[in-house]
């Protein structure tokens, strides 16, 4: 035991000077000390480093029994340094515990993250046993991962979240959200208080840099990854389907265009999302009927509601170019009064699955719902069925008029699981038809980010479920949420096969926009399976092209065919369609003329030779199976002298379609620029009351800026 008067001697002692000797032999002692544990013969996978704290303790003993130091007082002041070292890597190892709670934050591994490492992680397997002789270069690389323990995380720390459990997490793993982690050392290199297998789950980015550290004194070094791999990089799993512009069809070989109509917006709140996150949107993104959609249009619409919807159509020179006009189809749907709406049986399909845990899903998920019940009349019916590993049911149907009850279910909503999207779709159509309401709206008003990997998950087959479940008479909705995970092609797979429409949300304002001011045309529908049918008179346009709906596109005999679905309108609902025409005789061709020329007929000429063409749309009733057929020719009577002379509504939607052709980079906008889009949608913006045009004008404005007015 320690005497105590010899303690006191050593706390009231001077403290000497060091000489020069004693200090060299010092250093002498820890550069030996490194040499041996870092320069040696052992071959890899034997036992042959210390760990931090042992490499502390033998630098200690070699000090003191060398007697390298030539009084006690000055060997405490050199043990400061290496106490706060192995304090240091303690404290690591083991984090403090506040409030008898463990702290644990999100790993890289949990989300990736915007920090860039200095060096790549390294993979000791991959590394030839060579190259763990390299002295300079092992100081080197322990230097760098040293300043990475110390400085890392460079960005503000993100919020605390509790690790959900075991089961979340072999799940998150099994579906690619969260990285693998790496084997940690076992046996007698096993990090202190760790288990001898794995890394722990919780471990923080420090912790993770610092094992990683300690690591290299047991295996070669690796050498450091090109600087083009050192940023870990975001996996985008954003799901959009592929297809091509359009392309221009001669006249005289194939007169007749047919598609289905779109009420879907999803585009172009997803358009707005990229362009204000600073890049440009990938072109597939991009589909202009969506865009055009987007916007209110006074159109005029049908007198009475026996006749569901009412059809303009107008031909107008074209802007972006001088040998060509344009065609434009507008179709405005009967507005229901408030009064007169019928009673609404709603079924609130929630995506509670793990990769809906972002603030911009399922909160702003729950935000938006709150809006729409606050929408709904008192008796009015909602249901709300969630999905994550498995289906199920947390209100069974209730009347808007209990809110509170309501709004307390959507409240207590939380994410965590897989997601099992088919036994949701199953469960909620189950309970619509439960409540179904005759003459009323039956609706299913799904909401996720599209990441079904639970049951049925191949599109085709999700679209067979939707075929079926449609035939009840429960129409569908569908609201995107999120970026990064988003599979749009499967949300607009079962929007357009299921009666429904399709939405994205981004933005509160957005869900206010979708679920209060376009509530009507959001639930109401007026018609279903609208159909459009263009056939030109060759005699009079040499070519045409429709602008946007490719994804839309029919084949010639599925018109009249009332067993084919296609797209619905709601309730004042508002549709626009463009062709870019090449009038006869312009020189705007863009095919050679055939060798032989036109056939001749016995009548003497062409029926309707004066017509440009004639527009066919045939619909249903909601509740109806067979379609009726609205007709309109179109001739020079439809016809304005100018662009400027088209009405302010009409500019502005042509405004919006060169935009969508600008950002898909096609050819028949490449030589128009964003400062004329900019001019004609400023000049045509007239009453904005929601600000929408205002904020269009404003995306431009990004776009030019980030596309260098290509």
């Amino acid at each position: 035991m320690v005497d105590d008067n010899e303690l006191r001697k050593l706390r009231d002692a001077a403290v000497p000077a060091p000489g020069e000797s004693a200090k060299a032999r010092a250093f002498e002692a820890a550069m030996r000390a490194y040499d041996q544990e870092n320069i040696s013969a052992v071959t890899q996978g034997s036992a042959g480093g210390l760990r931090l704290t042992e490499r502390a303790q033998k630098l200690w003993s070699e000090i003191m029994q060398k007697k390298l130091i030539a009084t006690p007082a000055l060997a405490g002041l050199v043990a400061l340094p290496i106490a706060g070292y192995a304090t240091f890597h303690m404290l690591r190892e083991q984090p403090p515990v506040f409030g008898g709670k463990e702290k644990v934050t999100e790993t890289l591994a949990d989300k990736p993250a915007t920090l860039k490492p200095t060096v790549a992680e390294p993979d000791v397997r991959q590394v030839p046993a060579e190259q763990a002789k390299d002295k300079k270069a092992d100081a080197d690389i322990e230097s760098r991962d040293a300043t990475d323990v110390l400085v890392a995380p460079t960005a503000p720390p993100k919020s605390e979240s509790t690790i959900a459990g075991g089961a979340a997490q072999q799940d998150a793993l099994g579906r690619g959200v969260l990285a693998k982690p790496a084997p940690a050392p076992s046996g007698e290199f096993a990090l202190d208080g760790a288990p001898s297998t794995t890394a722990p789950m919780g471990a923080t980015r420090v912790d993770r840099m610092a094992s990683t550290a300690e690591s290299k004194l047991m295996a070669p070094q690796p050498t450091i990854a090109p600087a083009d791999q050192m940023a870990p990089q975001e996996e985008n799993r954003d799901r959009v389907e592929d297809f091509k512009t359009n392309p221009v069809h001669a006249a005289l070989q194939d007169p007749v265009s047919t598609f289905s109509i779109d009420v879907d917006t999803a585009s172009y709140s997803f358009v707005r999302g990229s362009l204000k996150q600073g890049f440009l949107p990938q072109a597939d993104t991009v589909r202009v009927e969506e865009m055009i959609n987007y916007f209110p249009y006074d159109w005029k619409g049908p007198d009475s509601a026996s006749t569901p919807f009412n059809s303009t159509v107008s031909v107008m020179p074209t802007p972006w170019n001088n040998h060509t006009k344009l065609m434009h189809v507008a179709i405005k749907g009967f507005d229901i009064k408030p009064t007169e709406q019928p009673k609404a049986n709603l079924v609130f399909l929630i995506d509670v699955s793990g990769s809906m845990d972002e603030p911009d899903k399922l909160p702003l998920l729950k935000s938006a719902f709150r809006l729409l019940v606050s929408k709904l009349k008192a008796d009015d019916t909602i249901s709300i069925v969630t999905y994550a590993g498995d289906a199920g049911t947390v209100l069974m149907p209730t009347k808007a008029a209990e809110k509170d009850k309501i709004l307390a279910a959507i409240d207590n909503l939380q994410p965590g699981g897989s997601t099992a999207g088919e036994a949701g779709i199953k469960e909620a159509y189950k309970l619509a038809e439960q409540s179904f309401i005759k003459d009323g709206v039956n609706r299913v008003m799904l909401a996720t980010d599209g990441d079904f990997n639970v049951g049925q998950t191949d599109d085709d087959d999700l679209k067979r479920l939707i075929e079926k479940e449609r035939k009840t008479g429960v129409f569908l909705s569908v609201f995107g949420f999120g970026r990064g995970n988003l599979n749009d092609e499967m949300m607009q797979t079962i929007a357009q096969n299921g009666n429904g429409t399709a939405a994205y949300i981004d933005t509160l304002a957005e869900a206010e926009k979708v679920l209060v001011e376009d509530a009507s045309s959001t639930l109401f529908t007026i018609a279903k399976d609208v159909k459009i049918q263009v056939e030109f008179n060759p005699d009079k346009v040499s070519e045409y092209r429709l602008i946007g709906y490719e994804t839309r596109a029919l084949n010639r005999e599925d018109f009249n065919n009332d067993r084919v679905d296609a797209g619905d309108i709601g309730s004042g609902h508002s549709v626009t369609a463009i062709y870019e025409i090449t009038p006869k005789g312009s020189g705007g061709e863009q095919m050679d003329p055939l060798r032989y020329g036109q056939a001749t007929v016995n009548n003497g000429g062409v029926a309707n030779a004066d017509e440009y063409a004639f527009v066919k749309i045939r619909y249903k009733l909601p509740n109806e199976d067979v379609s009726k057929l609205i007709t309109t020719p179109v001739t020079s009577a439809n016809e304005v002298a100018s662009f400027g002379e088209a009405s302010t509504d009409q500019r502005f939607s042509v405004a919006v379609a060169a935009f969508g052709q600008k950002l898909r980079d096609e050819d028949a906008t490449a030589k128009f620029g964003y400062d004329k889009i900019m001019e004609i949608a400023t000049a045509a913006r007239g009453a904005d009351p929601f600000g929408y045009r205002s904020e269009f004008l404003s995306l431009v404005r990004l776009a030019s800026a980030l596309g260098d007015n290509r």
